[in-house]
């Protein structure tokens, strides 16, 4: 494998929402002026069919054309990480060959998921992902939906790996940043997956975030990084609070999803769809006018004071 540069890695990582038409197909044309605007307003990169990618919902196929989208409209200096994850090793290898060979950055995956395996299931499952392409590889830590905590010693041992730069993690106590950062040493990723907790991520041992209402404000995240990385950490903590407010109101919503997506569509004047069902659908009314009213409210007024 390559040389690594980590810094490709720092930053704001959009979680790219799955877009669907109005029959329910992939729109590969909508995802890719989706990226091109998140590209221009200064995020470093896109995850692409996690969890906000709605990613087990994707036959592997539209997995692997949403991935060829996105790096189509990425280029070579936007960083793409796809995560491959599946219930079973054979399809995660189907995708990881398929996102090296289209030349993406990196992959990613969850745990294998249902069965609720042991961590020596989880260790043998992540390392054939690994092991079949080049690419650097990303944990995805996310034991709320996968039923996975992932333990300090197999994370140890993963860590040891070369190829594995980073882990994505959702694991909401934030003190485990600072444990994986412990742990892993300072040349390696820790990518804060919580949203609420940015701020709280990156103080205690994260380098950058990928969250799935970044898309929604994506100047809000980013300006958020700046003020971190300037250590202004009263104005950090003045924005998360808005950021949060701002989260909170999209939770009121019927499906979290659906609501970000019509808030896409109000504020970059692009159909964003509907979630894929089992998700709930939802309506285009007053509340989601009122939250991207919201959002460009505390734009404008981070602008002004810039």
């Amino acid at each position: 494998m390559k040389t690594i540069d980590l810094s490709k890695f720092k930053g704001v990582f959009v979680a790219l929402n799955a877009i669907f038409d109005e029959n329910d197909r992939v729109d590969l044309e909508t995802t890719k002026k989706l990226v091109k605007i998140y590209r221009e307003k200064g995020v470093k990169g896109v995850y692409v069919c996690g969890s906000t990618g709605e990613g087990f919902l994707l036959s592997t196929e539209e997995r692997m054309q949403v991935a060829e989208a996105v790096k189509t409209a990425a280029g070579d200096d936007f960083t793409v990480i796809v995560h491959v994850g599946c219930a079973g090793s054979k399809e995660s290898i189907r995708l990881a060959k398929h996102a090296e060979k289209i030349g993406v950055d990196a992959i990613s995956a969850v745990p294998s998921v249902y069965y609720r395996l042991p961590p020596k299931s989880v260790e043998m499952h992540w390392n054939a992902i690994i092991d079949s392409t080049d690419l650097p590889f990303i944990i995805y830590n996310i034991p709320q939906l996968t039923s996975f905590h992932l333990p300090y010693d197999l994370f140890e041992r993963m860590a040891k790996n070369p190829k594995v730069i980073g882990i994505k993690n959702s694991e909401e106590p934030v003190f485990n940043m600072e444990r994986f950062r412990t742990i892993a040493g300072d040349d390696f990723i820790i990518f804060n997956g919580s949203d609420e907790q940015f701020l709280g991520g990156r103080l205690m041992g994260a380098d950058a975030g990928i969250g799935g209402t970044y898309g929604t404000m994506p100047e809000l995240f980013v300006a958020l990084d700046k003020y971190i990385c300037n250590g202004e950490i009263e104005k950090a903590k003045a924005l998360q609070y808005k950021i949060n407010e701002i989260i909170f109101d999209l939770l009121a919503c019927d499906s979290l999803y659906g609501a970000a997506k019509q808030v896409i569509s109000v504020r970059f004047n692009v159909n964003a769809g509907q979630p894929r069902c089992p998700f709930l659908p939802v309506a285009r009314d007053e509340k989601i006018y009122a939250i991207a009213e919201k959002i460009e409210k505390a734009v404008t007024e981070i602008q002004a004071n810039a």
